[in-house]
């Protein structure tokens, strides 16, 4: 008979169970790279063989040579339902491998886009509580290394964020780095209907039709008007549903939470299916950001009135691709009011330098609201 990984890598239940029912096998034993037999079923995507190796005791957080543990290679392979199994199990999606990857990253990375965003709810940072009387929400920055230098941009850049000026922009009310824990945290209000993605796309009771479409718009047009008149600019604020938090007056405010800081991931491209197209080929200084930002506004408001998520059918890498040099763009459908859908072409123009800029579509959107 193959050996026990072998079984498990092609799924063979009959050998598994035999092999088992031997008392004096170790059912947690490594090959040569310190797979073991969970390794690599959950590798295979062999829920059966999973299933039996959990119930006869498997370890669920073990590690291999390179300290990935089933999770790991489970996310990295786009196996959701073992992924689900093995997080009911208790296995452990902050554990960070010798190359500093967790294994949402593997998700990301390889592409797993259904599994990232399943776990990224379960894996997120994020405390409800209370603080000073008022509902809150407290991020944790998962940032590996934390250094002196990322101490220091981190203590100069969040005060940036406390922004209480607007009221369509949802402030950083404090920020700190919480010893003996590494990672930072950065604390905002609690908003009880979440995101405007949320709200959109996840099948809340909440119903939003022209009109509250229309108010959001101008919430938004409102906020960036303002975030653009500050210099120097909010850095590394990405426009998107995902940004945008619903209070319980149903006004949308811009989260400075989800502004990134200088140290998180430098060059990576956030949410590419909002993003403009030069936003996507260039360099972050090579590029006008106003104008990138109305590009944004422009997606958004092409979700927002047609509630579905742009280019909901292809991965992010596709995406990026696509929109950056294959002029993939959103299509507007028949129904749409033909003053919204001028608007959107006014922003979404491919030349930069035609778009308008915030200030100077609030009236536009104020005369939409009033009809």
């Amino acid at each position: 008979m193959d050996d026990i990984f072998t079984q498990c890598r092609e799924g063979n239940s009959v050998a598994v169970r035999l092999w088992l029912d031997n008392t004096e096998n170790d059912l947690n034993l490594g090959d040569d790279h310190g797979f073991s037999p969970l390794h690599w079923a959950c590798r295979e995507g062999k829920n059966g063989v999973v299933d039996m190796l959990i119930m006869r005791g498997a370890r669920i957080n073990v590690m291999n040579r390179g300290d990935d543990t089933p999770l790991h290679l489970a996310a990295s392979h786009g196996h959701r339902d073992i992924v689900a199994k093995l997080i009911q199990c208790k296995a452990d999606p902050n554990t960070v491998n010798e190359h500093g990857n967790t294994p949402l990253h593997y998700a990301c990375f390889w592409g797993q886009d259904e599994v990232a965003e399943k776990r990224q709810r379960k894996w997120a940072r994020l405390w409800q509580g209370r603080w000073q009387g008022d509902e809150i929400v407290v991020k944790v920055l998962q940032v590996r290394d934390w250094t002196t230098r990322k101490s220091r941009d981190f203590n100069e850049e969040h005060p940036k964020l406390r922004i209480f000026s607007h009221p369509n922009i949802l402030p950083v009310l404090g920020a700190c780095q919480s010893p003996p824990s590494p990672h930072p945290i950065i604390i905002t209000h609690y908003m009880p209907y979440g995101s405007l993605y949320n709200i959109l796309h996840q099948g809340t009771t909440l119903v939003v039709d022209q009109s509250q479409a229309v108010k959001f718009a101008l919430d938004i047009a409102s906020g960036m008007a303002f975030l653009h008149t500050l210099e120097p600019m909010v850095s590394r604020l990405y426009l998107n549903s995902k940004h945008i938090m619903i209070d319980e007056d149903m006004t949308a405010r811009i989260s400075m939470a989800d502004a990134k800081l200088s140290f998180q991931c430098p060059g990576r491209m956030y949410s590419p299916a909002w993003m403009a197209p030069e936003a996507l080929q260039k360099k972050p200084e090579d590029i006008n950001r106003r104008s990138a930002d109305m590009w944004s506004f422009a997606v958004l408001l092409w979700e927002l009135v047609t509630r579905e998520v742009p280019f909901a059918d292809l991965s992010h890498m596709e995406i990026g691709m696509k929109v950056s040099l294959e002029g993939l763009r959103p299509t507007i459908p028949p129904g749409i009011s033909p003053h919204i859908c001028k608007l959107m072409r006014l922003c979404m123009n491919e030349d930069p330098a035609k778009r308008p800029k915030f200030d100077m579509i609030v009236p536009i959107l104020e005369k939409m609201q009033d009809k």
